[in-house]
């Protein structure tokens, strides 16, 4: 399951992001992974969620790098029950062109691993008219 955070940008998505990520680790059985851009604001992200910085790995440059990582972090850790991806349109190369391919894999990698991810970027709801919505929740 793959859940959209939508909005403009500065319309609180990453306080959001934090507060869901923040409830989901006291319900879940596994573990709860937080990926962001940069170091600010990580420290409202609860000490037992895995936050991981987009900055410290700038050699991902594009959605294959992406998923490989994602991928690469299952590998390593199975009880990872939850990825929270706050401000996609900040990472790699993913911009509004490319978000429904990566939504996409993002539901293979769901699907396979079953992990639910929770993804906030600034956008509307017609900029992501490309995305096939099965699998996808829309939050609010």
């Amino acid at each position: 399951m793959v859940n959209l955070l939508i909005g403009p940008k500065g319309s609180g998505k990453t306080q959001q992001m934090i507060e869901q990520a923040n409830s989901q680790v006291k319900v879940c059985n596994g573990n709860v992974v937080f990926i962001k851009k940069t170091h600010r604001d990580t420290a409202s992200v609860a000490f037992d969620i895995r936050t991981i910085c987009m900055d410290d790995f700038k050699s991902i440059e594009n959605i294959d790098e992406y998923i490989g990582f994602l991928y690469g972090m299952y590998s390593s850790n199975h009880d990872i029950e939850c990825i929270f991806i706050d401000g996609l349109l900040k990472h790699a190369d993913i911009s509004l062109d490319n978000v429904p391919e990566f939504i996409e894999r993002l539901k293979k990698v769901s699907r396979e691993c079953d992990i639910e991810f929770y993804v906030s970027l600034s956008a509307t709801k017609d900029e992501l008219s490309g995305i096939d919505m099965a699998d996808c929740t829309l939050l609010n």
